[in-house]
């Protein structure tokens, strides 16, 4: 059963029968016939039919909660009745928003060091996917705003305030300056994240209430490539302190202070709301507890 509820998921997660089949590695038919026995069994429609994925019926939203959930907690009793035998061992998957990489390290460092046997990939996404992949259990915890957009059915810890800094040359029209304005900020040409990453969103907030339409000269959904380009000296950009502070920066670059009037943004680490936790993902949120009480202490 769990199998096909799995299929359940990366169907509700792709929105198409043969990416869905592909990503849990079997043949489309196979997918097709491992759907069925469910309907047959819950006595519901889950999906509308056609040739094409169109959509769940609201029965099957219902279900797919509900697999969510069965699903999810079968990989958290797997993983709790392994490490009880063996301790903490396997894979933790983390993705982050690209503004909080820097920050990523300092979860990880300390885990690898209680958990030496637990392997990690971290990702670079959206705050949206972030919350998506958390709900379909692709991830297990992430960190990501968790004050500017709801969070639905995730928890969450915060970890440090966002604030920003203007990275610009030092012989820059504003490069000499301590302190800038964001109407000052939005008069030069940027190099900016892309409108789809929600640190974009919010810049452009604060350049409309200041009484600038933002028009960046560049963007992109990668922060090397906003990076590289900061580091030539003919480019500017707006990026949260903890980012700016990662980056190492050298002359002639410099990174200055934004005047801000509107409260600071809280990233945090989100993860999923169950109880019991599996495992790996209650000993990360150790490490988040413990980086919190850190930052906190330093402010």
């Amino acid at each position: 059963m769990i199998d096909k509820l799995t299929f359940l998921i990366a169907l509700a997660r792709d929105q198409h029968f043969g990416r869905a089949a592909e990503s849990c590695g079997v043949t489309q038919p196979t997918l097709s016939a491992g759907l069925k026995p469910l309907e047959g069994a819950l006595g519901v429609l889950r999906v509308h039919r056609g040739s094409r994925f169109h959509g769940l019926t609201p029965e099957g939203q219902r279900v797919l909660d509900w697999a969510r959930r069965i699903v999810g907690d079968s990989r958290a009793m797997r993983e709790e009745i392994r490490a009880l035998r063996h301790g903490l061992a396997g894979h933790l998957r983390i993705a982050a928003i690209p503004t909080a990489l820097p920050i990523v390290a300092e979860l990880t460092t300390p885990f690898r060091h209680r958990h030496p046997e637990v392997e990690f990939t971290v990702l670079s996404r959206a705050s949206i996917d972030i919350l998506t992949q958390l709900e379909n259990a692709d991830i297990d915890a992430g960190p990501t705003y968790v004050d500017n957009e709801p969070l639905g059915r995730a928890r969450a810890i915060p970890l440090y305030q966002e604030r920003y800094r203007l990275l610009t040359s030092a012989d820059s029209p504003l490069g000499e300056r301590t302190q800038v304005s964001w109407a000052e900020v939005g008069a030069i040409p940027l190099c900016l994240l892309t409108p789809d990453m929600q640190n974009r969103r919010i810049i452009d907030r604060r350049l409309r209430a200041a009484g600038v339409e933002p028009r960046p000269a560049m963007q992109s959904n990668s922060v090397i490539v906003l990076f590289s380009h900061i580091r030539t000296g003919r480019w500017a950009s707006v990026m949260p302190s903890v980012l700016a502070d990662s980056l190492g920066l050298t002359a002639p670059i410099r990174s200055i202070s934004i005047a801000d009037t509107d409260p600071p943004l809280v990233v945090g680490l989100v993860y999923p709301q169950r109880e019991p936790l599996a495992p790996m993902t209650a000993a990360l949120v150790t490490e988040a507890r413990r980086l919190s009480v850190a930052w906190a202490a330093e402010r």
